[in-house]
């Protein structure tokens, strides 16, 4: 019996309903299921997270081809990244160089909104249904949440780098905390003063000893164009490092010590026009986010399996979060598709290829930290020759953007 087949009677869930889990929902309709259930933790609009994702142009062909992108979906078009390092009062500082930057840019909330809505109408998507605990038995699989046990024959945790599932297949796993932190926001273009200053097509990392900030623009859903930015650097000690580390701070809730250090961090490091740039960010736009790493092994258990930042999370210095999900979710449906030893070995086989995968993306993800924020250089005395050499270095492996999809 095909894998198609062997699918159409069995029940499915899906823990986490972010992109991931939209994806995965679409890999096990598409593999033949269609009996399926998104748990979502959350109650509020996912749609309304207007952060920024950068998806490398090869990738998504690769993923449209596929079936899971298409151009209808929302995005904004980078062809060059520019390289700056404050120069006295130049505005944009000094160019430390140019490179081409193949990369599509999307809006978190419609990048999820284009997903979900592609997820057929068999699925059924539950928020405000917080899985607390799954456990695998001889019958399947028992998802635990504030209503009592649901029992399925095929499970897939897509619920972050938090993840309740991954409990169940690799229990002894603990997140590595990186040590650093990222700040995060975004806001309408329309209130940056001289955005004509910054090339429409063109992403920028501005770097500073210990540090950079990446910045690129991405669609809204009003249809004006969104400043988005984050910056990675380590916070003095006692401002949330190492033992107090904390977890994802939502927008609006950041405490002041934070905000307060942020505002000095960009007037003391920043050329003035990305320091104006960041405190134009409103405190309900602003966020931090904790720099963790892992990948899990195994990533999948019996009739378990994990997928995007539940299975392995790399710091997103690699250009390619978003794309690591999507791919599990391609590898997922084929592993489905072609096993004819029903879920157990088709998610053996889904586990051995994307293992490899992630284990290489959080190892880029590692080594780019460390050339961009742990062990800077001086990146005044850089010209475009060194810069260039520079980053050679730091992505030996030409994996930025992410792994070609099947490689």
């Amino acid at each position: 019996m095909s894998g198609s087949n062997a699918l159409r009677g069995l029940r499915a869930a899906v823990v986490g309903g972010s992109i991931g889990g939209c994806s995965a929902a679409i890999a096990l309709h598409r593999a033949g299921c269609r009996d399926i259930t998104v748990h979502e933790r959350t109650t509020g609009a996912l749609a309304d997270r207007g952060v920024g994702v950068a998806m490398h142009a090869g990738r998504y062909a690769e993923l449209e081809a596929a079936g899971y992108l298409d151009a209808a979906m929302s995005w904004g078009r980078l062809v060059e990244r520019h390289w700056y390092v404050r120069d006295g009062s130049v505005p944009l500082g000094r160019v430390l160089g140019t490179n081409a930057f193949p990369f599509r840019t999307y809006n978190w909330g419609l990048l999820w909104s284009g997903l979900y809505h592609r997820l057929p109408a068999e699925v059924g998507f539950r928020t405000g249904n917080p899985v607390v605990s799954v456990e695998e038995s001889a019958a399947g699989a028992e998802v635990h949440t504030a209503d009592g046990g649901e029992r399925y024959d095929l499970v897939v945790g897509a619920d972050g780098y938090r993840s309740v599932v991954r409990a169940a297949v690799c229990p002894r796993l603990q997140p590595r905390d990186a040590g650093y932190l990222a700040w995060r926001g975004a806001y309408p273009e329309s209130r940056l003063p001289d955005a004509g200053l910054w090339p429409r097509n063109s992403a920028a990392y501005v770097v500073f000893g210990g540090g950079h900030v990446v910045l690129y623009r991405i669609p809204g859903a009003d249809g004006v164009d969104r400043v988005n930015w984050v910056l990675y650097t380590t916070p003095p000690i006692g401002l949330g490092t190492h033992d107090d580390h904390p977890a994802s701070v939502s927008p609006g809730t950041l405490a002041e010590p934070f905000r307060a250090h942020l505002h000095e961090l960009v007037q003391d490091r920043l050329p003035p026009f990305w320091a104006t740039l960041i405190t134009r960010t409103r405190p309900e736009e602003l966020f931090v986010q904790p720099m963790y790493d892992f990948a899990a092994t195994p990533g999948a258990s019996g009739v378990v399996a994990l997928l995007g930042d539940a299975a392995s999370v790399a710091r997103p210095h690699t250009g390619a979060g978003a794309v690591k999900a999507l791919q599990d979710a391609t590898l997922l449906e084929s592993a489905l598709r072609t096993a004819d030893g029903g879920p157990v070995e088709a998610l053996k086989a889904y586990d051995l290829a994307r293992g490899a995968a992630g284990s290489s993306m959080v190892a880029l993800g590692r080594q780019l930290g460390r050339a961009l924020v742990e062990a800077t250089p001086d990146w005044a005395a850089l010209d475009p020759a060194g810069l260039e050499a520079w980053w050679r270095q730091a992505d030996a492996a030409g994996l930025f953007g992410g792994r070609r999809l099947g490689k």
